[in-house]
């Protein structure tokens, strides 16, 4: 992809997900992650509906008639997005790969959290960190983050959940808030998911395509393992082929679910063929 095609695409994405942001997100984001307080801002003469608990009783009494405390919400929130962008990731049948439904998601949320003057960080990861942009603000930091979602390319393909979730540990000094976006097909990391999420508000969003929910039966095929970079020969007419991978499959959403239940953490279940938009609002406004 050369320049011209980058930022065209870069755009695009913007343009779609800004929107979203600017028009619903915004507000529920604000709402369902508050910031760490209230601080005071002004005293301001009383008008009806205003909360009497507020009035300033010595600035009433000096001037005779009722005055009222403001405070304003002590915002500016860390999100941190940290993304699965090893093999098992760019895997997809459907017109929306993963990794572009993925982009998707996190602009969407990347904006939704600038609009409310809250930082941004990103997280790539396979089995290590591949790339860590610390928190900022500002539009052109949110397109950095999507330009590098779009064209970055992973040195290793094999995925290790437990690497981002120790690297948070170091990094994050205050409460943030994380989105941990993978198919979560990976080895346990029920620990470090129990340790992070006891500092921080997590969210796990699995993203899936449901053509790897099941091996059809089309005999002898060669398939790529992108872990392990290399084609293996399976023999997909075999019911018990078939039943072992749809257990092994099943079996690891179930640790995903348990993993995340235990330790208190949420869950967005996102199939690339869904509206995430109807997923993330939904997920919003039940928190």
């Amino acid at each position: 992809m050369n320049t011209k095609e980058l930022l065209k695409k870069v755009r695009k994405i913007e343009i779609k997900t800004r929107k979203l942001s600017d028009h619903i997100f915004g507000g529920e984001y604000h709402s369902t992650f508050k910031g760490r307080g209230m601080t005071f801002s002004e005293v301001r003469q009383y008008q009806i509906g205003d909360d009497i608990r507020t009035i300033d009783w010595n600035v009433t009494a000096r001037y005779n008639e009722p005055f009222i405390k403001v405070f304003e919400e002590e915002r500016e929130l860390t999100m941190m997005l940290v993304i699965d962008i090893s093999g098992s990731e760019f895997y997809g049948t459907s017109s929306t790969f993963k990794n572009e439904y993925l982009t998707e998601i996190a602009a969407t949320l990347a904006f939704s959290a600038n609009q409310n003057n809250d930082k941004v960080g990103l997280i790539l990861f396979t089995d290590q960190i591949e790339l860590y942009i610390p928190p900022k603000k500002s539009r052109s930091h949110i397109l950095r983050i999507i330009r590098e979602l779009i064209e970055f390319k992973p040195v290793n393909k094999k995925t290790d959940i437990n690497v981002p979730l120790q690297f948070l540990s170091n990094i994050l000094k205050n409460r943030a808030i994380v989105f941990l976006m993978s198919d979560f097909i990976s080895d346990d990391y029920s620990n470090s998911l129990r340790i992070i999420s006891s500092k921080h508000d997590i969210t796990g969003i699995r993203v899936y395509d449901k053509s790897e929910i099941t091996i059809p039966n089309l005999g002898l095929v060669p398939l790529m393992d992108n872990e392990e970079n290399k084609m293996k020969l399976v023999y997909t007419g075999s019911k018990k082929v078939r039943k072992n991978y749809e257990k092994y499959y099943q079996n690891r959403i179930q640790l995903f679910e348990e993993n995340f239940k235990k330790a208190g953490a949420g869950i967005i279940d996102c199939s690339t063929e869904d509206s995430y938009q109807k997923k993330l609002l939904r997920y919003f406004k039940n928190r």
